[in-house]
């Protein structure tokens, strides 16, 4: 009886064992530590007189693919599918804002106002269906390349999507306010360098 007693304990003690053994192991290999650490190191800093007047928002289908030949007898492929959603703002270096006073007549000459410019592009990437070659892999610096490379991509996109004649045409109202600003002193505004057309200005007040 005894030994009945000791064999069902040992059965029970053996599995409870077990069962403990299973679930700290378990938890060993599902436990996951993340640590963060972050050092910001500014490299530089300047004083920029820069005004984003219009803000583009761009999303394209982007296929990355790389070939790597092996002695010419072999050759690797890694691809990827890229979503790039990025926005692109379009602006102006106002230090690049030419004008002198002439006293006499009371007027302000305005010699140049720059041309739109891109200022920034900010690239969010989502990659699907990536596939790395035998010999060919994802290293941690293709993030870096693709980003490079999203930036061109978008940058190339620009002209065509309109956003510098939007700028174009909020440059011209700035120059606008401003001429009613130096008349309310009593002055004028002579913009005559910038040969802007008599017939879009028109079309431009009609709007406002």
């Amino acid at each position: 009886m005894d030994n009945i007693f000791d064999t069902i304990l040992g059965l029970v003690l053996g599995a409870i064992g077990m069962y403990w053994l299973f679930n700290f192991f378990k938890g060993k290999k599902s436990k996951e530590i993340t640590t963060h650490q972050s050092t910001v190191l500014l490299e530089k800093m300047k004083s920029v007189c820069k005004l984003i007047s219009v803000e583009g928002e761009f999303a394209e289908i982007y296929k990355y693919e790389n070939v790597k030949d092996f002695m010419s007898l072999v050759s690797s492929k890694k691809k990827a599918l890229v979503v790039i959603k990025a926005k692109a703002h379009i602006g102006y270096d106002l230090s690049k804002i030419l004008m002198h006073a002439d006293e006499g007549k009371k007027t302000i000459v305005l010699d140049n106002f720059p041309q739109p410019e891109v200022l920034s592009i900010e690239p969010e990437l989502e990659f699907y269906d990536i596939k790395s070659g035998f010999f060919n892999f994802f290293a941690p610096d293709d993030l870096t390349k693709l980003n490079a490379e999203a930036k061109s991509h978008i940058r190339e996109k620009i002209p065509e999507s309109g956003l510098m004649d939007t700028a174009r045409k909020e440059a011209l109202q700035t120059v606008l306010i401003m001429e009613k600003i130096v008349e309310t002193i009593g002055w004028t505004l002579d913009y005559t360098a910038l040969k802007i057309p008599q017939k879009q200005i028109e079309l431009l007040e009609e709007k406002q």
